[in-house]
C-alpha cells in the first residue's frame, strides 16, 4: 500500500501535526527517527539487474516496504544511537557504516521528497542562497563575508556606518551546559575599533535596510504562505528572534515579483519547502535575507492560522495547491 516515510525526531511536535493531516487524509504514515537504527529500527534492502531497490524498514511495532514508499518527508532527526561498549572509534566507524548504508538506501528512493536531504544540506550555505536569489531577481541586501578587520573597515566606511553583522550558520551554542543564541547586531563604533578575535573564524555583515516590519514567508511546493512580522520593542526590531514576546503578526501577500523570484529561487535549489525571512522596506519594497529549508513553522501556523501543516501533508501526496 503507498506509503508516506517521515524521518524526524520523535518528540518534533510540529511533525505531529503533519502527521495528523496525512493520517486524516487516509494515507498510511511510516514515522521514524534515524536514532532508532540499529537497535530498534532494522534495514533489509536489496537490489539487483531486474528491479531497483526492495525490501523492508522495520521497527518493533510497524514495518513498511521500501517499494510502497511514494513520499518522504525528512526533517532533522536524531543521530544514530550505537550500542553501548563500543569505542570511540568504533562508534565513528559504525555512524560512518549506518549514514551510507540506511541513509544511502533512503536518499536513493525515487519518490517525492519534502525535502531531499542533499538538496537541503546545499541550500543551508548562505552564500549560495544570496547569490540565488539575486539571479532570481530578488534584491538582496550588501553583504561581506570575512575574517580580514581591514575589509569589515572598509565595507563598514562605504556603508557609512549601516551595518549589521550576524551569524553565518547555526546562531545556537551550548556553552557550560547552557543553550545560547547569537543574534543580529547593529555595528557600533566601539565594535569597528575593537575587532579582535575576527580573524579566528568568518563573519558575515550586511548593509541595514530600513524596515516597516518583517515578513516569513513559508514556501510548500506552488503554496505562498506569508505573515508580516511587526516588533514591538527596539531589540526585535534589530532581531525579532531575540524578543518574540514583542511580536504581533498578520497574513500578508506576496508581491507578484517576489512570488516569481522565490519559484525560480525554489527551483533552482530543488526544495519544495523552505522558510523565507524578508524585510518589508516603509516604501514597500521586498529584501531577501536568508531562507531555511528546515525552518521552523508551526507558531506562525498558530499566531496566524496559515494552513502550513495541512499544505506539507498535501505535497507529500501530491495534492494540486
Amino acid at each position: 500500500m503507498p506509503a508516506v516515510l517521515v524521518i524526524a525526531a520523535h518528540d518534533d511536535w510540529p511533525t505531529d501535526r503533519v502527521i495528523k493531516a496525512l493520517t486524516d487524509g487516509g494515507a498510511e504514515v511510516f514515522r521514524m527517527d534515524t536514532s532508532e537504527f540499529p537497535q530498534d529500527l532494522t534495514l533489509a534492502g536489496r537490489i539487483d539487474a531486474r528491479r531497483g531497490w526492495a525490501g523492508q524498514l522495520a521497527t518493533p511495532h510497524r514495518t513498511v516496504d521500501l517499494a510502497d514508499i511514494t513520499a518522504v518527508y525528512y526533517r532533522a532527526p536524531n543521530p544514530f544511537d550505537l550500542p553501548a561498549g563500543m569505542s570511540e572509534p568504533e562508534k565513528r566507524f559504525a555512524a560512518a557504516q549506518a549514514r551510507a548504508g540506511l541513509g544511502g538506501i533512503i536518499t536513493a528512493l525515487n519518490c517525492r521528497w519534502v525535502n531531499h536531504p542533499s538538496m537541503m544540506s546545499r541550500a543551508e550555505y548562505k552564500p549560495l542562497q544570496l547569490a540565488t536569489a539575486r539571479a532570481c531577481g530578488l534584491a538582496i541586501p550588501p553583504t561581506l563575508l570575512t575574517n580580514c578587520s581591514d575589509a569589515v573597515r572598509r565595507f563598514v566606511d562605504d556603508l557609512h556606518g549601516n551595518v549589521i553583522c550576524k551569524p553565518v550558520a547555526s546562531p545556537v551554542l551550548i556553552e557550560d551546559d547552557q543553550l545560547k543564541t547569537v543574534y543580529t547586531h547593529r555595528v557600533s563604533v566601539a565594535d569597528i575599533d575593537d575587532l579582535r578575535g575576527i580573524e579566528t573564524t568568518a563573519h558575515l555583515f550586511q548593509g541595514w535596510v530600513d524596515k516597516a516590519y518583517e515578513v516569513r514567508l513559508t514556501v510548500v511546493g506552488d503554496r505562498l504562505l506569508a505573515a508580516e512580522v511587526h516588533a514591538g520593542s527596539d531589540t526585535a526590531h534589530t532581531d525579532w528572534r531575540a524578543d518574540y514576546a514583542s511580536l504581533t503578526y498578520r497574513t500578508t501577500e506576496v508581491p507578484d515579483d517576489v512570488a516569481a523570484g522565490v519559484r525560480s529561487y525554489m527551483r533552482d535549489l530543488g526544495l519544495r519547502f523552505a522558510a523565507l525571512d524578508f524585510i518589508v522596506s516603509p516604501d514597500g519594497a521586498w529584501t531577501f535575507l536568508e531562507a531555511n529549508p528546515c525552518g521552523q513553522w508551526d507558531w506562525i501556523e498558530h499566531a496566524t492560522g496559515l494552513p502550513i501543516a495541512q499544505a506539507i501533508a498535501d505535497e507529500l501526496q501530491g495534492v494540486p495547491a
